[in-house]
């Protein structure tokens, strides 16, 4: 009889209430009753990285376990090098850091062979001794990270940053180190390390002959001395010792045929070792080949030609493997470093093309890694040039790599140019698509290369690289036109590209020509209606008003708008484009109320259709905030802030955009006077851009030169002039001293110098800036009449206005003929003209300027504008000047009425035109009319400006000399104590202001004449 088994119940008491977790990966844990001791995680790749608590000590007084050494494996067969090894020792005897670097640029030279071989034989005076391959940032983070670790392995797991930093601090905290940084590539990746690491030894090697001059001392790294190679192709031979005397026959001859190059070396060393010929042996198989690379070339081209005899023979060892011949011939059509890997997928199955990665990496013709590939660029040269004689240079057969060097470029190229996420995979595939049009003959493009080019110069452009665009988009129009002709799309899209390149640029000449061309062509393929020959000619239009032909660029941009309208509706993209646009152009000629009006039309719009987060919504409403900069600054300055606010909720705090709002605010707060806010909001921008971008991105040395330029108005010229230099530095290093950034870089510069009163330096800087401008964009561009017009500027603030005049006087000719009698450039030129007259006392010429420069702003701006009223009032001033003070009051009169309704009673405008009133009554000999005029000037200035108030103080200043011309003498001297004791009171006693008044005071006294209408 079977037992019946006990329920649960019944052996082990009640069943406990059941554990319930609920919700997504929740956790439910039975701590029976007792405290919950542990760590409880539900992530996917969640990581807990347990530390003894006592292992996270500030690294400062972490000590070096000894012996930490990491070093790439030492050549046994190192010869040589003695100098150099000299140098190593003297330089690097105390803290600092030494460049290894080959004085003709060439890979293989042993730049890293050398650092090692220096730094193994520190095993017993430095700890550690730390190799780190520090060809990129992400490189050198990753050896300091393994650096960390191994000073602390107990810290092994935490995340890379935390362990770079920690390396940072130890490094920054010890002496008695010693890190080689191999294979540097741009001195920049290595400066944050420099700025901690100044206690140990560094020692760099890189491939880079420049930008070390601040930063190491660089040792040149040249070929081998011949006995050096011989001992060094010997010791690779017997290295295993099975290789007799007799064997090294022809081992000199072999070192002189390579060019003593250690790679070249190495690699026949490592030929011969394989298949067990002998040097002579070699030699003749050299001798043998009839296509020998480079033979006829001139002299100086021995490196190449020994390049030359190496690769083919090393080629023949790889006929198994028919894949290795035809992926160096693709590769030759790239940069040599850093080919991505998976950039010649396509050339064949993946195991085939491992498969052949191996063997050509094995015979040292290439270099690979898990992600890229390097080929030495002489190996590159020698595989490139076709030989019908060589079995691996058959010219069919180099066709066929190039074609499939522009095809694996094709399958690689990201869908989109605009794209943030790939514009990463675009600067791995730039350098090769570079390489590709330097290297490939211009007349073997085919349209397939052509569209490759095509999109690369259009991602350039989309990155403001339009220097670097051009050629490609040139290429791209010349390789579409041969083969699909000059009105197909793809030859049109490519011409278009090019044409805004040349406009960005500042080639309008070429851009209006080529626009012209394209928009003949468009009108007879599409028609003269059609949307893109719309834009077409939009964009013509663009250029012009760029060229300052806004004359013509308004009609036709107000014509497109009209037909896009009726062709598209108003709401449409391509309108609201378009209005934008012709919002520009009223804002160049300075008709801004239009120009303001056709931005709120387009933000309305925009809002509605677009919505307000919207990258084209925020886009106007930056140029609405710009239109408002010049006349109403506090209006421009309360749009910016509104529209930062919105672009970093949208966009993000670095986002370019983003950053482009906070420069422009910055450049409000200049116009306003607030400067100290001005120079907060430039040093953000810098920051982030440095950040974002890096420090010699455009937009980047913009923000510095932005920063500069606010910290001269400040008047704080020890960090203005040092930043204003650096930034033109920069722009002639990164972009060459042709690029507009560089020229404008320049006459920030001689700005500077000027306010700080370096008169001949900044005339000097002026120059320079005319000629080069003169050169680079010819003498009818727009930007050189404005560099004559600065230096005319500097000449007048030295004294030697009988330099300016004529610089001036041929500015204005150059403004009337590029820009037209009526833009406000040109009267601006008119009035500075006009101001040089009539300070040199040039009466006669200077009232025959003021008068056209009114009339023109009364004709353009009409006479409701401020503009306008500035002009008149300079007019009445001339005639105060010139002696004319009876036709000067009618003209002050009826500015004070014009000011009074424009701007108001209370605008600094009102107030200075009538403090000017008073004192052409006074001129004039009409004692009550100043002496009111003076009293209600000084009475407005209290109550608008405040009693301490320098303009207010300058007011009371007049008003006591009126008093004293009207013969008022105590009452005068009544005003002047008490003005002198405010002026030490505000200005101080060693002021000019207050100097000015103690001068009246003691002529009023009988000690000399006072001085009329000087303000203190």
């Amino acid at each position: 009889m079977t037992k019946s088994r006990k329920s649960a119940e019944e052996s082990n008491g009640p069943t406990r209430p059941s554990l319930i977790a609920s919700g997504e990966r929740s956790i439910a844990i039975d701590t029976q009753g007792g405290p919950f001791l542990g760590v409880a995680s539900s992530g996917d790749h969640t990581t807990i990285v347990h530390v003894p608590p006592h292992e996270l000590r500030p690294p400062a007084s972490v000590d070096a376990p000894p012996g930490v050494v990491r070093l790439p494996a030492l050549h046994a067969s190192f010869v040589g090098r003695a100098r150099e090894l000299a140098l190593l020792d003297e330089t690097l005897t105390g803290s600092g850091a030494a460049v290894v670097q080959a004085v003709h640029g060439l890979g293989g030279v042993g730049k890293s062979t050398l650092a090692a071989h220096w730094a193994g034989a520190r095993r017993e005076v430095d700890n550690p001794i730390w190799w780190i391959t520090a060809d990129s940032s992400g490189a050198l983070a990753a050896g300091l990270a393994a650096l960390a670790a191994a000073l602390q392995p107990a810290l092994a797991r935490l995340p890379q940053d935390q362990l770079k930093e920690r390396a940072l601090q130890w490094l920054a905290t010890h002496d008695g180190w010693l890190l080689i940084l191999d294979n540097v590539t741009e001195p920049e990746d290595v400066q944050p390390l420099l700025a901690h690491a100044d206690k140990g030894r560094i020692l760099i090697t890189s491939r880079r002959a420049s930008g070390w001059h601040d930063t190491a001392v660089p040792i040149h790294l040249d070929t081998l001395a011949p006995d050096e190679a011989h001992t060094l192709l010997t010791r690779i031979l017997t290295g295993d010792a099975t290789r007799a005397a007799a064997d090294l026959d022809g081992a000199a001859e072999l070192c002189a045929e390579v060019g003593y190059l250690p790679l070249a070396i190495e690699q026949v060393g490592a030929y011969i070792v394989q298949t067990g010929i002998t040097p002579r042996a070699y030699l003749r198989l050299l001798a043998e080949d009839p296509a020998y690379m480079y033979r006829r070339a001139k002299e100086g081209y021995d490196s190449e030609r020994t390049i030359a005899r190496i690769w083919a023979i090393t080629l023949d060892r790889l006929t198994d493997t028919p894949l290795a011949g035809h992926l160096l011939r693709v590769l030759a059509w790239y940069a040599p470093d850093a080919i991505p890997r998976a950039l010649v997928g396509p050339l064949g199955s993946e195991p085939a093309v491992v498969d052949a990665v191996g063997r050509l990496a094995a015979y040292s013709m290439i270099s690979a890694t898990e992600d890229s590939l390097d080929v030495h660029r002489l190996v590159q040269a020698v595989t490139r040039a076709s030989d019908p004689d060589d079995p691996h240079r058959r010219p069919h057969d180099i066709v066929r790599a190039r074609e499939a060097a522009v095809a694996c470029l094709n399958d690689a190229l990201p869908t989109a140019v605009d794209a943030p996420d790939r514009f990463s995979a675009w600067r791995r595939l730039i350098p090769h698509i570079d390489a590709l049009a330097q290297h490939a003959d211009p007349d073997s493009d085919t349209a397939l290369t052509a569209y490759v080019f095509c999109r690369a110069g259009a991602f350039l452009q989309h990155q403001s690289l339009n220097p670097l665009a051009t050629p490609h988009l040139e290429r791209a129009g010349r390789g579409f036109t041969r083969h699909l002709g000059a009105r197909h799309p793809n030859t049109l899209t490519a011409r278009h590209h090019l044409a805004r390149a040349y406009q960005d640029t500042g080639e309008l000449s070429r851009a209006i020509q080529l626009y012209g061309h394209l928009l003949h062509d468009y009108e007879q393929v599409r028609g003269p209606g059609h949307a893109e020959t719309l834009i077409l000619r939009r964009s013509l239009a663009q250029a012009l008003a760029t060229a300052g032909d806004v004359g013509s660029a308004i009609p036709m941009l107000e014509r497109v708008l009209d037909a896009q309208e009726s062709l598209l509706e108003a709401d449409h993209p391509d309108a609201l484009t378009t209005r934008h646009t012709l919002a520009d152009a009223y804002g160049q000629i300075g008709d801004l109320r239009k120009a303001v009006s056709q931005y709120e039309r387009v933000l309305t719009v925009s809002e509605e259709v677009l919505g307000p987060d919207h990258p084209d919504t925020l886009a106007t409403r930056a140029n609405l905030a710009g239109a408002h900069v010049s006349t109403d600054p506090d209006k421009s300055i309360e749009l910016y802030e509104r529209l930062l606010n919105d672009q970093e909720r949208v966009l993000g705090s670095e986002h370019p955009g983003t950053l482009t709002t906070l420069s422009s605010l910055s450049r409000a707060c200049v116009v306003k006077g607030e400067l100290q806010r001005a120079i907060a909001l430039c040093e953000r921008s810098l920051r982030a851009r440095e950040k974002s971008l890096g420090p010699g991105h455009p937009d980047t040395l913009l923000s510095r030169s932005s920063l500069g330029l606010a910290l001269s108005m400040a008047g704080d010229m020890a960090k203005a002039l040092p930043l204003l230099q650096q930034v033109l530095d920069d722009c002639l290093e990164s972009l060459g001293a042709d690029h507009p950034d560089t020229l404008t870089a320049r006459s920030k510069l001689a700005e500077g110098h000027a306010r700080a009163g370096n008169a001949a330096h900044a005339v000097r800087t002026h120059l320079h800036c005319l000629r080069e401008t003169e050169r680079v964009l010819g003498t009818d561009h727009p930007d050189t009449a404005t560099a004559r017009h600065n230096l005319a500027v500097a000449y007048t603030m030295a004294g030697n206005t009988a330099r300016a005049v004529p610089l001036f006087e041929q500015t204005l000719t150059d403004r009337i003929r590029i820009l037209g009698a009526d833009h406000p450039q040109t009267n601006s030129v008119r009035v500075t003209l006009a101001k040089t007259h009539a300070s040199a006392r040039n009466h006669q010429r200077a009232l025959l300027l003021f008068e056209q420069a009114w009339r023109e702003a009364e004709r353009v701006l009409g006479t409701e504008d401020p503009g306008t009223l500035s002009r008149l009032r300079d007019l009445a001033t001339a005639h105060l000047q010139a002696g004319q003070p009876t036709l000067s009051i009618p003209l002050y009169e009826r500015a004070l009425k014009d000011s009074t309704r424009l701007l108001g009673d209370d605008h600094v405008q009102t107030l200075g035109i009538r403090s000017n009133l008073a004192t052409a009554h006074q001129s004039a000999g009409n004692t009550r009319e100043a002496l009111d005029g003076h009293r209600h000037s000084a009475a407005e200035c209290r109550r608008v400006l405040g009693p301490d108030h320098p303009d207010t103080l300058g007011a009371l200043n007049n008003l006591a000399n009126a008093h004293a011309r009207a013969g008022d003498r105590s009452r005068a001297i009544e005003s002047y104590e008490r003005l002198l004791t405010d002026c030490r009171r505000v200005f101080g006693t060693d002021d000019q202001r207050t100097d000015l008044v103690a001068a009246n005071l003691a002529a009023l006294r009988g000690h000399g004449p006072t001085r009329t209408d000087d303000r203190p």
